[in-house]
């Protein structure tokens, strides 16, 4: 009998947990609070204490992350440290997971309480505080190498989000969104369930490391349910990312969500679960490939991992040709933005499915250019959110001719929302583009050339999807408006900078302080990662060990 499952936690642990636990006494909190106070009370300040929250554990997990990469500086060895019987795991790989997660956590927050002020959410307390939960399943995720405590993490995440989507009560797009997306999402959570009692079955534990120690002893009898395991939790992980075929779903929740949920499920909710992906295959494929030493690799696991990796390469380019090709002819933003997640989740399944016979570099190469790719795509889809939410909220509708003219009314705004759009298109100078180039030098240098043809055919498709908006925020004015949408609006003339004299709609851009705040911090940031990215994939690849944070002795 394994003793260590009884070990309680100490205080030490609880310090490492901080980022969980300072969320889980925030909702307590909150919830208790606003059940107590009178209705004619504001409820704003629960925004402001959601942010504070979150803020406290990214600083949590900020200052985790600095304190074991002065130690791998200084020669220390940075070991895992395993909590509740092993069920939960802190490493470099979760803790720079968590930073993107609660970073984007955060900046949905500002979005929130700049948006949803004039909103028809009816319950602001329960808005915000719906919010830390899914983002705490996110988080036990990530650190998760148990099943059990990775479905719970998964569900929370899950029941949340369906929740958030459902949160306008009066509108009919929200409802019939959520019940689309609980609906699917609960035969993807069942499919996943499927999966996971098959390998419970196979090895008779859940325990992710036991999982593979047991397979890699029995792995030749077991071939069948093993395939069929791994293709039930594929079909339910691709739902959740909403990687092709599996997205259908995808443009009707995030029509019907809130903007800010919509942000949200594009970056927090879609990186969470890709993180908990990178973690399966490297616990139970590549841990079995190699139980018997690094250098002994098991031909049945070699043969797995040579179909999984087909599979993993085949969904990640049929997402880009689906999310590319239907985005073409779509004029609603929401639409359009969920077709391009569709896209980069098959950009972000590519570190995954690439298949290298040498785990150590493949491990730290790999994931660099994942977390890389997914921190960009992170800014640069929440800073495109943030102004889709300030251009609707003044024209008052979501399709793509709200940003006629934009440049003459808030230059600022079209100048970071060009930056967004190049980034997502993959543009040089901008982090999409460095992003995207070395995730195609890795699928090159595997010598994954179809996939690398595909990956820069549909970036040049993609370039005619995202140029809509650079011709209607530069080359459109109030002409081409609706007529309607013209009618409510006073036109009058305004001279711009060029000179160019027009009528432009007399439609007020009003940008909040948070909002607004959003907006800057993310173009800054998509710029920053532009002009140092070999120096952030340095950092992380110099944190980052094979030993410590996926062998390391369970």
């Amino acid at each position: 009998m394994n003793t260590q499952l009884y070990q309680p936690l100490q205080g030490s642990d609880l310090l490492l947990m901080a980022p969980e636990l300072t969320l889980v006494i925030a909702v307590i909190v909150m919830s208790i609070v606003d059940l107590l106070l009178p209705r004619r009370i504001n409820r704003s300040w629960i925004g402001g204490m959601s942010l504070t929250a979150v803020l406290v554990s990214l600083g949590t997990v900020i200052w985790t992350l600095v304190d074991r990469y002065q130690g791998a500086i200084a020669g220390h060895k940075v070991g895992v440290i395993e909590l509740l019987g092993g069920s939960y795991r802190i490493d470099d790989f979760g803790l720079l997971i968590k930073v993107v997660l609660l970073l984007g956590t955060a900046l949905v927050i500002m979005i929130s309480i700049g948006h949803i002020r004039e909103s028809d959410i009816q319950h602001r307390g329960e808005y915000y505080y719906l919010l830390l939960p899914a983002v705490l399943g996110g988080l036990v995720l990530v650190s998760s190498t148990d099943l059990i405590t990775l479905f719970v993490g998964l569900e929370l995440l899950s029941i949340s989000s369906y929740l958030l989507v459902a949160i306008r009560k009066r509108d009919r797009r929200s409802t019939e969104g959520a019940y689309k997306y609980i609906v699917l999402g609960s035969t993807a959570s069942a499919f996943i369930l499927y999966g996971m009692s098959f390998l419970y079955g196979m090895t008779g534990t859940t325990h992710l490391g036991q999982i593979a120690e047991a397979l890699a002893q029995n792995a030749g009898q077991f071939l069948p349910l093993l395939y069929l395991s791994l293709l039930f939790l594929l079909v339910g992980f691709g739902f959740k990312i909403a990687a092709a075929p599996f997205h259908a779903w995808s443009p009707d929740v995030y029509e019907g969500a809130p903007t800010p949920v919509a942000a949200f499920l594009s970056v927090v909710s879609k990186g969470a679960v890709l993180a908990l992906l990178f973690r399966l295959v490297f616990h139970i494929l590549f841990g079995f490939q190699f139980a018997g030493g690094l250098g002994d690799l098991s031909s049945a696991g070699a043969f797995i991992n040579e179909d999984l990796s087909l599979i993993l390469l085949s969904i990640a380019a049929l997402s880009m040709i689906v999310g590319t090709t239907m985005a073409l002819r779509q004029v609603k933003v929401k639409r359009l933005l969920a077709l391009s997640g569709v896209a980069n989740a098959g950009y972000l399944l590519v570190p995954l499915g690439l298949n290298i016979f040498q785990p150590a570099a493949w491990y730290s190469s790999n994931f660099s250019t994942f977390w890389y790719y997914l921190i960009a795509y992170a800014f640069t889809t929440i800073g495109a959110f943030a102004i889709l939410a300030i251009v609707c909220r003044a024209t008052e509708h979501e399709e793509l001719k709200s940003f006629a003219g934009l440049y003459y009314k808030a230059p600022w705004l079209a100048v970071a929302m060009t930056i967004f759009v190049l980034s997502l298109a993959g543009i040089p100078i901008t982090a999409g583009f460095f992003g995207k180039l070395y995730i195609l030098l890795g699928a090159v240098a595997t010598h994954a050339l179809w996939l690398a043809i595909i990956m820069m055919v549909t970036s040049v498709i993609s370039f005619y999807v995202y140029f809509g908006f650079i011709r209607q925020m530069f080359m459109r004015d109030s002409d081409s408006m609706s007529h309607s949408q013209t009618a409510k609006a006073q036109s009058f003339e305004l001279v711009s900078p060029k000179g160019h004299v027009g009528p432009v709609s007399s439609t007020r851009i009003h940008v909040s302080v948070a909002s607004g705040a959003v907006v800057a911090f993310s173009a800054v940031s998509v710029i920053i990662l532009a002009i140092f990215p070999n120096e952030l994939m340095t950092w992380v690849n110099t944190l980052l060990s094979l030993a410590n944070d996926i062998y390391a002795a369970s």
